[in-house]
């Protein structure tokens, strides 16, 4: 596992996954440096390791399906779908919808996502966790169980420490240290 995620650090290197300058996040926060998580989970081998990295730690804590809020989650969950299939397992992706539809069956979420499952969220970046509670809400009112919070990066600026607070099992891939380094996660 920690030969996957060093290559998944090593890649994200490569790629221009992880920037430094100046750049405002979503959360509205200001940062020195930008981690575009997409450059990995689009790249054909980040998308590999990704799911190589992610499937153990979802089989563990017994997720019957992985989802998220769109777009970050999006590929991610893809990949963790057909990486489960070719090995043999079934983990079917589900997408929250960051609004519900207004027409048709104004579904929050796409994908067979059964009443009662267990399920795992995941994004690529919890900064303060926004996206990840969006997601978790929408599984929640659909009445499946969060077993599994996981991020690709943990930004370590609030998100993870409410997500344990609030009672989530959560795990990152990679963290942010004190100094704006981006290293392997000791999860």
């Amino acid at each position: 596992m920690n030969d996957t995620i060093d290559r998944l650090l090593n890649l994200a290197l490569d790629r221009g996954a992880i920037k430094y300058g100046d750049f405002t996040l979503s959360s509205g926060k200001k940062s020195s440096y930008y981690f575009d998580g997409r450059l990995l989970s689009l790249d054909p081998e980040g998308a590999h390791l990704i799911s190589q990295a992610l499937l153990p730690i979802l089989q563990k804590a017994g997720a019957e399906a992985i989802g998220g809020t769109t777009l970050g989650a999006d590929p991610i969950v893809t990949a963790v779908a057909l990486a489960s299939h070719l090995g043999g397992g079934s983990i079917p992706a589900f997408i929250v919808r960051k609004e519900s539809k207004d027409h048709g069956t104004k579904q929050n979420i796409e994908g067979p996502l059964k009443r009662g499952t267990k399920v795992a969220i995941v994004d690529d970046v919890c900064t303060t966790g926004g996206s990840l509670f969006h997601a978790i809400e929408a599984a929640e009112e659909a009445e499946c169980i969060v077993v599994k919070v996981v991020s690709l990066l943990d930004r370590n600026e609030g998100g993870s420490e409410e997500m344990r607070k609030r009672g989530y099992d959560f795990s990152t891939l990679l963290s942010t240290t004190l100094e704006g380094k981006i290293e392997p996660s000791r999860d």
